[in-house]
């Protein structure tokens, strides 16, 4: 099973901790299960919520994490303009290549209370982090998927 990790990143009070949350149904585990494009994946999610004072932390969950949802508030214009400091960071604590790639980053409308796009939000940073590192054949159809 490939292994992916995956970061949601946002401004405080966006639903960062509400997307992930709805994603798994309400039900805490330290990694999830599911099926994307007929390969079964094993996400560990990293959730920041309330991390937004614990830099050095956070630092290290954007070296260490494959994927990156930022998340923000279509109700408040502050929380939009916020990513791009955390795009930054990512860029900072990542290899210069992952921040070259952000022109082909995917955008998805979501909502956590409707449910719209919450699945499609991982699946793409599944199939996203598969395109630019793709899993060996044999090992596709024995492989996981890990977000953190």
């Amino acid at each position: 099973m490939h292994e992916y990790k995956l970061v949601i990143l946002g401004p405080g009070g966006v639903g960062k901790s509400a997307l992930n949350v709805q994603f798994v149904q309400g039900i805490f585990v330290e990694k999830y299960q599911v099926e994307v494009d007929a390969q079964q994946c094993m996400l560990a999610i990293l959730d920041t919520a309330r991390m937004e004072q614990r830099i050095a932390r956070r630092d290290l969950y954007m070296r260490n994490g494959q994927g990156f949802a930022l998340v923000y508030s279509i109700t408040a214009q502050s929380t939009f303009n916020d990513l791009q400091d955390l795009r930054k960071q990512i860029g900072r604590n990542k290899v210069k290549n992952l921040a070259r790639q952000w022109n082909n980053c995917a955008f998805l409308d979501s909502s956590t209370k409707s449910k719209i796009n919450v699945n499609e939000i991982f699946y793409d940073l599944v199939r996203q982090i598969n395109r630019k590192t793709p899993v060996p054949g044999k090992a596709r159809k024995k492989s996981s998927c890990q977000l953190l």
